[in-house]
């Protein structure tokens, strides 16, 4: 399983997390978003409806009945209720439960980043897991930093 850490530095969430969302959906896969924040859950409700003029990501909240067809999921915890291999962790908090997904993106910003550090150090002696580690370089763009 790969986990990619995603440093915030430039772009914030709200652009960041829609581009991957995007390219998850690109290749066919569901995504699980996943945030303990009511209030975030909320915001990123509305987010994936208008990040974009020209398009939305067709996405429910975890608890509705339609949760196993939703493309894209946003729940409280880990737990795929719409079959995701996908995970997107986007309060900064680290969850094990992740590992049972084929893929895991990790956000993070500048209060978080003790806690991401712990994490990635923790991460290095399981068996099957690969990291990356994500950085936003001057311009904003992404580069793989490990």
């Amino acid at each position: 399983m790969q986990v990619d850490f995603y440093h915030l530095t430039v772009t914030p969430l709200d652009r960041a997390l829609p581009q991957i969302a995007e390219k998850v959906l690109g290749t066919g896969g569901r995504l699980l978003i996943v945030t303990e924040s009511e209030s975030q859950r909320a915001t990123l409700d509305r987010l994936l409806w208008t990040y974009s003029p020209e398009s939305f990501l067709p996405h429910g909240e975890a608890g509705g009945e339609g949760d196993a067809r939703q493309p894209v999921l946003i729940a409280p915890e880990a737990e795929p209720a719409n079959a995701a291999r996908n995970v997107a962790l986007v309060d900064g908090v680290w969850r094990d439960a992740a590992l049972g997904f084929d893929r895991a993106f990790h956000f993070f910003d500048e209060d978080r980043i003790v806690e991401a550090r712990a994490a990635w150090r923790a991460l290095g002696d399981r068996e099957g897991v690969e990291r990356r580690y994500w950085k936003q370089g001057e311009t904003g763009r992404w580069e793989q930093a490990a």
